[in-house]
């Protein structure tokens, strides 16, 4: 199994942000590879299609709103992993009320996919999300 891990400081209080990014369907307003996020079970599953149509649909494992993360797994992806686990945290600065850390961490199974690959993805939805915060 491989697994990656990346972070970034962005410019908001970990509250700001966690009212971004802590709803499990919201992703479309913070990634703009995300057009569409539909709940499903109760808002346990999201339905996710990227701008080429394709659909991703993933399940939320794990929340905990006052520790700030959430745990989700891939159903069903045209992504080249499998057995994808992967983790979204954001953490308090210390010293810093107007900035927070997001973490962004997985494991997979790489089918032709690197960790490196994944890494990139991680930093380019942080990258969004920074823009967003900031825009």
């Amino acid at each position: 199994m491989a697994s990656t891990s990346v972070s970034r400081t962005v410019p908001a209080s970990p509250d700001r942000v966690w009212s971004l990014i802590g709803g499990f369907a919201t992703l479309p307003d913070r990634l703009p590879s995300i057009l569409e996020s539909t709940p499903l079970e109760g808002g346990r599953v999201r339905r996710l299609k990227n701008p080429d149509g394709e659909v991703i649909t993933e399940r939320l494992v794990d929340f905990t709103e006052a520790e700030r993360h959430y745990s989700y797994a891939i159903l069903q992806a045209p992504f080249p992993v499998s057995g994808y686990v992967s983790t979204l945290r954001v953490h308090p600065v210390p010293g810093r009320d107007d900035a927070a850390e997001i973490q962004w961490s997985g494991r997979f199974h790489p089918d032709n996919a690197t960790e490196d690959e994944v890494a990139g993805l991680y930093r380019d939805g942080l990258d969004a999300l920074h823009k967003t915060l900031t825009a």
